[in-house]
């Protein structure tokens, strides 16, 4: 018999027991609280039009109500997208209207901003709702759950997210996947390699520091919930604020990016040591490279936990190290657990171990991109291999090793940014002759965003014209996605063909460097 993994089946075990504790305010969840509300904001949903296979949208802080939403949405069957908090209301209008979403879900904070805009970008037919206080033109969420049953609904099926990852085009792409139809709680993946991968277990204490609109945060966090582990949110990432939170809430698992191991480790060591930390049992990072001598002081630091995987939001692969299988692998990001791993070379051709190429998932799930069959052909091959666009290579053990990227994709503190956006926002300004946007190093966060920028002629390179070009970005664009500094050339690099050789401009930077992520 199929064991179920939802919250549900722990609040009935234990209706009492923590489910989610907010780091900063200790606000607390039980497992009966979250099943009663989850199963009151389904038939809310219900009530709202949101069938099975409907899709919602939410774009919320971290608050206990984020996964509360989730859970909701889950429980009727429905694709949820969780959207950036640091979007502008022209790309979040963007997201809502390709998934489909028929309900957005928005906190007063960020209604306020969002809001003016978003009724004149979006369909009529979108219904807006706040959680947390009112906001004009929403009706309050959790208001209208109160009106409607704790009881499940009969005819429960297992939900998804909808998350969706940069394009290179410079639009976001949303990864689609069907759903199973099946009865609630029996597609918990991820859940079953928290179990077996890393000992979670309903005594476990998961720790998430990362907003939750990012893939990995949601993802662990919903399925740490499906074990029956209880889960500690913080309402911001801050190194000492989450040394306190493990020893506070007896952590057992976390999962953090490099920048932040990089920013506990600049803590002063009289302030590391001051926190006990041995309750921890695992560690899992990902979403950008970790460099080797930080995952060795990590290492030092915590004792041999810290674990890796390597995967994307499509879902077609995952690799895993252990802290003893990089240890024995220095810079790998694991072997592959799902999926199988092909090294291919610029003619298609596979290449032999040791050989650095494009990194292509043969043998495991598929996706595809939604309502983008174009990024979703390109990211196959001829063979059904799909890639997430990494070069890389593999050792005689079949451990994978990122070098470079096939794409001009920056990861900065963990977070996707294309460069095309920005690109394309600057080269309008009136002042810019030709431009480029490119990842540097940078010790916090792994890359920063540069642009590369040749001016018009009669226009001043100074700092004031550097910092006026910065502002046109943010004024246009997430922040995220624009340059922190720009540099002026006399002429950038480019073929006869006009095709911009970016490589010799980021050759200049990362010089010294052993990989360019």
């Amino acid at each position: 018999m199929t064991q179920l993994r939802f919250p549900g089946v722990h609040a009935q075990a234990d209706p009492g027991r923590v489910a989610i504790t907010m780091a900063g305010t200790g606000e607390q969840v039980t497992f009966g609280e979250l099943d009663a509300i989850s199963n009151r904001l389904t038939r809310t949903f219900r009530s709202l039009g949101l069938e099975a296979g409907g899709h919602v949208a939410t774009c919320m802080e971290n608050r206990v109500e984020v996964l509360e939403v989730a859970w909701g949405a889950h429980y009727a069957g429905l694709h949820y997208t969780f959207i950036s908090t640091r979007l502008t209301p022209d790309e979040a209008a963007f997201i809502i209207g390709d998934s489909g979403s028929k309900v957005v879900v928005l906190t007063p904070q960020l209604g306020r901003v969002l809001m003016p805009a978003l009724a004149g970008l979006v369909d009529d037919d979108v219904t807006f709702v706040s959680i947390g206080g009112e906001v004009d033109g929403a009706d309050d969420l959790m208001a209208l759950a109160a009106e409607r049953s704790p009881d499940p609904i009969p005819d429960a099926t297992e939900g998804a997210d909808m998350l969706y990852s940069s394009g290179t085009t410079g639009r976001p792409k949303g990864v689609l996947r069907a759903l199973s139809g099946e009865p609630l709680g029996t597609t918990a993946g991820l859940a079953l390699l928290g179990e077996f991968l890393m000992g979670m277990s309903p005594e476990s204490v998961y720790l998430s520091p990362a907003p939750m609109y990012h893939a990995a945060p949601l993802k662990w966090s919903l399925e740490s919930l499906a074990l029956g582990a209880s889960v500690v949110l913080m309402e911001r990432f801050e190194p000492e604020a989450l040394l306190s939170a493990i020893e506070t809430h007896g952590v057992t698992h976390g999962q953090f990016v490099p920048t932040m191991f990089v920013r506990m480790l600049k803590l002063p060591e009289e302030v590391r040591n001051r926190y006990d930390v041995s309750s921890l049992q695992a560690i899992i990072h990902a979403a950008a490279p970790c460099p080797e001598d930080v995952k060795r002081a990590m290492i030092a630091w915590m004792g041999p936990i810290i674990n890796e995987y390597y995967a994307g939001t499509e879902g077609s692969g995952f690799c895993w190290a252990s802290a003893e299988d990089w240890l024995a692998h220095p810079g790998t990001v694991g072997k592959p657990l799902v999926g199988v791993i092909h090294i291919v070379d610029p003619d298609g051709e596979e290449l032999p171990v040791g050989e650095e190429g494009v990194v292509y998932f043969g043998e495991g799930p598929q996706f595809e991109y939604h309502n983008d069959p174009e990024e979703t052909a390109e990211a196959y091959n001829e063979r059904g291999w799909s890639t997430l666009g990494d070069i890389g290579r593999v050792d005689e053990d079949g451990f994978l090793y990122l070098t470079d990227r096939q794409s001009n994709m920056i990861i900065s503190g963990g977070v996707n940014v294309y460069p095309q956006e920005a690109e394309n926002v600057l080269a309008s300004h009136p002042d810019i002759y030709d431009v480029a946007v490119i990842g540097i190093p940078n010790e916090d966060f792994g890359e920063e965003v540069k642009a590369v920028v040749q001016v018009m002629d009669g226009v001043e390179t100074s700092d004031e014209t550097a910092g006026a070009l910065i502002a046109y970005c943010r004024e246009r664009l997430a922040d995220i996605k624009c340059p922190r500094s720009v540099d002026f050339v006399d002429e950038l690099p480019r073929l006869p063909t006009g095709k911009l050789l970016k490589r010799l401009l980021k050759d200049k930077y990362w010089e010294g460097h052993g990989s360019r992520i």
